[in-house]
């Protein structure tokens, strides 16, 4: 068993056509997690993370702020505390902060071989 809070996970800045984003790999394989790996994304104000699509699903529940994840099939769809979005694969996706403060999520993803 591993215990830990998330800020004892040093944040990581994503780049790659994303804007005011951090992400924080609190649970991965390197901890001995055999299926599923847990990230936390901060997204500041006026953040997004790049349009971007994968082979496979991942489950994100907000924490904290306002946000939208937007779709190629559904558009913009706000987002709150409480909320939970399943990404399927294959589906083009992108997440945006939406208010004055931070917008944290988790996201779950699987352990893939192929993952990058």
């Amino acid at each position: 068993m591993r215990v830990t809070h998330y800020t004892n996970v040093p944040p990581e800045t994503v780049e790659q056509g994303a804007e005011g984003v951090l992400i924080r790999e609190v649970i991965t394989r390197a901890d001995g997690a055999p299926s599923f790996s847990m990230r936390v994304f901060d997204l500041e104000p006026g953040g997004h993370t790049p349009q971007h699509d994968h082979p496979w699903e991942h489950q994100v529940f907000i924490l904290e702020g306002r946000g939208t994840v937007w779709s190629e099939s559904e558009g913009d769809i706000p987002l709150a505390p409480g909320d939970t979005v399943l990404v399927m694969p294959g589906e083009r996706h992108q997440f945006r902060s939406a208010g004055e403060g931070v917008f944290r999520f988790i996201c779950l993803i699987p352990n893939l071989e192929d993952r990058a």
